[in-house]
């Protein structure tokens, strides 16, 4: 199984644990729906406002189980794209859409049941006159995101893992959740325990 797939239990709030909150996306891009989940490698869209030809560009490029990651300067006027744009996204094989800034078409969007990460919708379509960059390090939602990083989003948010550390961050996730599913099944529905747990907390 590779790492990004071994990512796709694990959730947002443990692998941020595991990295300090230091990796966090902006907590206003969210998902269109809440069972949205997201995981893979970002392939990096640093776009203009108000110009979206490079995020077809993208499309046309990314491989497919690639997550677009789009830098949109956090404009919530000009919407990076609407249902028609996202279909052929979903089409080719993209895993997914993080974008720092909005889209509109939503009802269309949520109908095609496919995962977009934003910060809500507009009505105002983007214009092309093709200026940006792809895979170049970017910044979104106040996180530094380089090609290649794995981007893991849900209900709760979004987080990047830098390759670097992909390895460090999957052990640290996952005992994470192994510690909060043991500490839940401790607790649940125990007053005693969770007095106790309490109790060990508010003396340390």
């Amino acid at each position: 199984m590779s790492i990004v797939d071994q990512f796709q239990e694990i959730p947002t709030t443990c692998i941020s644990d595991s990295m300090q909150g230091l990796n966090n996306l902006d907590s206003a891009i969210k998902p269109l729906k809440d069972e949205y989940k997201v995981v893979g490698r970002a392939f990096t869209v640093k776009m203009p406002v108000g110009d979206n030809l490079v995020f077809l560009k993208a499309i046309r490029e990314a491989k497919p189980g690639d997550v677009l990651v789009v830098d949109a300067k956090g404009d919530t006027y000009r919407a990076i794209a609407g249902d028609f744009i996202v279909g052929m996204a979903q089409t080719l094989g993209i895993k997914g859409i993080v974008v720092d800034g909005v889209i509109r078409d939503i009802e269309g969007i949520k109908q095609l049941n496919f995962p977009v990460f934003c910060k809500g919708t507009t009505i105002a379509a983007s214009g092309k006159a093709g200026y940006g960059e792809l895979n170049v390090p970017i910044s979104c939602g106040g996180a530094t995101i380089h090609p290649g990083d794995i981007i893991v989003g849900d209900a709760d948010g979004v987080v990047v893992i830098p390759q670097a550390v992909e390895q460090e961050v999957l052990v640290k996730s996952s005992e994470k959740l192994e510690f909060d599913i043991k500490r839940a099944e401790k607790v649940s529905g125990k007053r005693e325990e969770i007095i106790k747990y309490l109790d060990d907390f508010l003396s340390k």
